[in-house]
């Protein structure tokens, strides 16, 4: 069962697609795209959103694009997910195959996925009912 929106695992993958390809000139949101499948316009208020956040920089002009808005020692999956997550997701489509997205963001995600299963599973009935009544007492 995926937790995760479909914005969410492309903007993770768009992030470590700018770390990879960013290091002599910053990335332009065309190749960005292109790379991930999609067309420009898709990943373009999710790339504001991270630049809002300084995850990414945004350079303007003829050989703009983005980089990273700090090292990437500094930058957590969650961060991405919350910047992500205040873009509205429009977009119906299935996530593109890609390589980031299958061989490197979805097994990521998976196992934090099986993580936050397992944390689930100790949490019971019980116990939140026991909760619900002493908060309203």
């Amino acid at each position: 069962m995926p937790l995760l929106s479909r914005k969410g695992i492309l903007a993770i993958a768009a992030v470590i697609d700018v770390a990879l390809n960013s290091e002599t000139r910053p990335v332009s949101a065309k190749a960005l795209a292109s790379r991930q499948g999609l067309p420009p316009r898709h990943l373009e208020p999710v790339l504001q959103a991270l630049v809002h956040e300084g995850i990414l920089r945004g350079v303007r002009g003829p050989h703009g694009g983005y980089s990273l808005g700090r090292p990437k020692a500094q930058i957590t999956a969650n961060e991405i997910l919350r910047a992500a997550s205040r873009v509205e997701d429009t977009a119906d489509e299935p996530l593109p195959g890609t390589f980031l997205v299958d061989n490197v963001v979805l097994p990521a995600l998976a196992q934090a996925e099986r993580a936050f299963a397992a944390a689930l599973g100790t949490i019971h009935l019980q116990e939140l009912v026991r909760r619900a009544e002493t908060s309203s007492s």
